[in-house]
């Protein structure tokens, strides 16, 4: 397997892509419903939660519309500093709903003093923060910008994307009182795309009840209704959720704290390399991610030439993201990468460099 140093897909484990070769069985059985129960019930560990897990047939896109359609009547808050916090603000304009902008620059964090100010002027049913946004590989502090919610608007629900980070990085749902919290199966997860993971707390789904027009494929109350008989409304990605069930095994057995120090540790050494050969990173200090860094191209070389060059290797990195194309680099270090993969990676690239 060449190691893939790309935001998603990521590289997946051969026995992860193995199982969804199991044979298929009606998921209106008592052996899907017992798989089904068994895979939520791991999640909720992942998750930091006690909450009730959805596992959607879909990307974590049509997690962010559940959440806008689901939990917003009206007002939201969309925190916006990069290209997927972006993607949330267009989903709820999408969707009919009155949407305000926390505007960001991209590299910068969302502090809390911004959304202390934003909260301070209007009261939103909700807002919405991308805990680590891809596109700058800046990782918002969403542990005090859920503090500051509780403290001056305790009934606004915090809506956090993980896509690029769950699994990767400790998010403890219910001890920072996120409300929804949704991932997806293809990146720190390490599994296939198409597979969607969230939880919502009790209140969430309180106020969903008397949001009109919640749609039907993403209504979560329709989901939750199925799920409380470990079932689905619609036919699940079958194969997908026998993935998520070995990968989750698989998570548990390097333990989620190495695995988040594992992380850790790819990111510091990434981010060393690129500061050390003078290359600044688009993400400000101390709002670091530990899944992506995005890197200025200082020295200006075509994207594309190193990827032709790390491909004759079995390696691949990615160009910036919208905006920052060309100008700047992605390194993921995510999923199932270990150090070593890092450090092949850079030498490559320094030869490259040279």
């Amino acid at each position: 397997m060449s190691p893939m140093f790309v935001p998603g897909p990521v590289d997946v484990a051969p026995e992860v892509l193995a199982a969804q070769a199991r044979p298929m069985m009606p998921h209106r059985s008592k052996e899907f419903e017992t798989l089904f129960q068994r895979t939520a019930e791991k999640a909720q560990k992942l998750f930091y939660t006690q909450n009730r897990i959805f596992q959607g047939t879909a990307s974590g896109s049509g997690m962010q519309e559940a959440g806008v359609r689901n939990f917003v009547q009206d007002t939201v808050l969309a925190c916006v500093n990069g290209a997927f916090a972006e993607r949330w603000y267009d989903v709820a304009v999408a969707n009919g709903k009155q949407a305000d902008r926390l505007e960001v620059e991209w590299g910068k964090a969302v502090t809390p003093d911004l959304l202390e100010d934003a909260l301070r002027k209007k009261h939103y049913e909700a807002v919405t923060i991308v805990h680590n946004e891809t596109s700058t590989g800046v990782q918002n502090p969403v542990q005090e910008l859920a503090a500051v919610v509780q403290e001056l608007s305790p009934d606004t629900l915090v809506l956090v994307d993980a896509v690029s980070s769950l699994g990767g990085v400790k998010i403890e749902m219910d001890a920072w009182g996120i409300d929804f919290l949704l991932t997806s199966s293809q990146k720190c997860l390490a599994l296939p795309p198409g597979l969607s993971l969230a939880s919502a707390s009790d209140r969430a789904m309180q106020k969903a009840e008397t949001v009109k027009n919640r749609g039907w494929y993403f209504d979560l109350l329709r989901m939750e209704k199925h799920r409380l008989k470990d079932s689905t409304p619609m036919t699940p990605a079958m194969p997908l959720i026998y993935a998520l069930d070995v990968q989750l095994d698989r998570i548990f057995v390097e333990g989620l704290e190495e695995r988040f120090a594992r992380h850790a540790a790819m990111a510091a050494r990434v981010q060393a390399w690129a500061l050390e050969r003078g290359m600044p990173l688009v993400a400000a200090e101390g709002y670091r991610s530990n899944t992506v860094t995005a890197i200025h191209n200082e020295r200006g070389f075509p994207v594309a030439e190193l990827n032709k060059f790390l491909f004759q290797r079995g390696m691949r990195i990615a160009n910036g993201y919208g905006g920052l194309k060309e100008v700047s680099f992605r390194i993921a270090h995510m999923g199932e990468l270990q150090l070593s993969d890092i450090d092949t990676l850079l030498s490559a690239m320094d030869e490259f460099l040279a």
